[in-house]
This record gives structure tokens, C-alpha cells and sequence, in this order.
């Protein structure tokens, strides 16, 4: 029996590319948050500090990741591989590149060898990111299409709405605070991710589906996947304000890393979900 739910809730949605459902959900939710318990615990072990220049190197790796799902919805690496090209595997993945290139990069800074470990490690993300898009544009060239049109009104409709929420924070409620740029990262990240399901469900040629479970529930009661919009505004605003009570008490790495988990489960999806569209996978 035992068997039959890990393979119903878990092998067989990874397998076989089915929509999560409230178990694998719920799992990865408490999988990601031991992890970020784990990373503060290794980064503070290892006296890797957890700030600002930190954060910033570490958007490359969270865009590298979505950009690698898209690898994985273009089935070049074949099912096996595959697999750990998805959810939740692709995050244990990355950080088992992520985690040794920042420690072996913290040692060359030691050894006098590279002035400023934490930018070489946003570079070395940067340089994987931009390595696979070259794959991706490629494959769309060659193989799929490649329509960077639709990629281009994704972005307008995540930038537009990334302007209407930061107004409506800074100026309406009155957040100064909001002006920080990584909370504007967190809102366009999960705007983006709002823009692109809207955008694939209402408005793209190729039939796509939501497969997150609070999404496709509301998406089904509406009728429409643009109400993707008010479900992450649910999400992003009681959650920088949550984020800058917690800040104000004490600025520390776990800060950090909760605001940059926020911004990976919003960013990276909408970067795969685009990207799927401008390729037609």
C-alpha cells in the first residue's frame, strides 16, 4: 500500500509529467523550507556570509533553473535523464552544482586567487544561464519554432503589472520599503509567472494547462487564467510585509535566503512556462 501512494503521489506525476496534486504540493513545500534550513546552517558553517552581493549571485542559478525545465519539456535529454531535469529533483540538482562552485570559488577568494568570489559565482550562473539559452534558441530554430513575439508580450504584461503593484504598495499602502530592488524581483518574478500561465491558458495557440493545484481550482471555478493576477497578489504583498517585519527585527542570512526561495518558486516557473511558449514544447 505503501508503495502504491509514493507511486500514485509521486513517481507517476514525475513520470509521466502529470499536474501536482495536494501531496506532492505539500511535500515540496516542506522539502524547500528544510532546505533553506540546511543551506543557512552549511553557509554559516562554511562563514559564507548571507547578504545582498550573496542574493544577487544567486538570480542567475534561480533562472538557470527554469531555463533547464525547458530543456527537459524539449525532451532532448530522453526520460531518464529527463527526470532530473523536473520538480523536485532539477533543485537538488543545481545546488549539488551551485554549492561546490561557491565553496571552491570562497577558497580561490582565500588563496588570493579571484578578488570577489560571490560576483564570480553570479557569473558562473550567468555564463550556464546564457550556455542554455543558446541551446533552447537553437532547438527552436532548428527543430521547434521559435517565436520571440510571444516572449515579448509575456514580458510587457509582467512589466506592466510589476509597475501597477509597485505603485500601488509604494504610493497607496505607503511601503517605502518596497523600493528595494529585491522586493521588486519578488513581485516581477511572480508576476511573470502570473503573465505567462495567463498568457499560455487564454491566449496561446498551443492548448497549455496549469498544474499547480491552487491555480487550476481557480482557474476552473472563473473560467479564466488570468486570475492568476489577484492569486499572487494574495501571495507577494502580505508576504514583503511579512519579510520586512522579520527584517527589521534582525537583517540576517535567513532573510535572505527565505526572500530569494520566494523568488525562485515565482521566477523560475514563469521563465520555463514563457520560454515553453516561444518554443511550442
Amino acid at each position: 500500500m505503501i508503495r502504491e501512494f509514493i507511486y500514485k503521489y509521486y513517481i507517476d506525476p514525475i513520470r509521466y509529467g502529470q499536474p501536482y496534486n495536494v501531496v506532492d504540493t505539500l511535500t515540496y513545500a516542506v522539502i524547500l523550507i528544510i532546505c533553506v534550513w540546511f543551506i543557512y546552517r552549511w553557509l554559516n558553517r562554511s562563514q559564507i556570509t548571507i547578504d545582498r552581493e550573496f542574493a544577487y549571485a544567486v538570480i542567475p542559478w534561480v533562472v538557470l533553473g527554469g531555463l533547464l525545465r525547458v530543456v527537459e519539456d524539449t525532451q532532448v535529454p530522453g526520460p531518464d535523464l529527463g527526470m532530473l531535469l523536473t520538480t523536485p529533483l532539477i533543485f537538488f540538482l543545481i545546488l549539488g552544482i551551485a554549492a561546490p562552485t561557491l565553496w571552491g570559488l570562497w577558497k580561490l577568494e582565500i588563496l588570493g586567487i579571484i578578488p570577489r568570489f560571490k560576483q564570480a559565482f553570479g557569473l558562473v550562473g550567468l555564463a550556464a544561464s546564457g550556455i542554455t539559452l543558446l541551446f533552447l534558441i537553437w532547438f527552436g530554430l532548428s527543430v521547434s519554432t521559435f517565436d520571440p513575439g510571444v516572449a515579448i508580450i509575456i514580458l510587457l504584461m509582467a512589466s506592466l503589472a510589476t509597475c501597477l503593484v509597485y505603485g500601488l504598495i509604494r504610493y497607496v499602502f505607503g511601503w517605502t520599503y518596497v523600493s528595494d530592488r529585491l522586493y521588486q524581483l519578488l513581485i516581477f518574478g511572480h508576476l511573470l509567472d502570473a503573465s505567462a500561465t495567463s498568457y499560455g491558458i487564454d491566449l496561446h495557440s498551443v492548448p497549455y494547462v496549469e498544474q499547480h493545484v491552487v491555480g487550476s481550482f481557480l482557474i476552473e471555478i472563473t473560467g479564466t487564467a488570468f486570475v492568476m493576477y489577484p492569486l499572487k497578489l494574495l501571495v507577494i504583498i502580505p508576504g514583503i510585509w511579512i519579510l520586512e517585519q522579520y527584517r527589521r527585527g534582525s537583517e540576517d542570512g535567513i532573510w535572505y535566503l527565505i526572500l530569494l526561495a520566494m523568488i525562485m518558486v515565482g521566477m523560475a516557473p514563469g521563465i520555463r512556462d514563457m520560454l515553453r511558449m516561444v518554443l511550442h514544447v
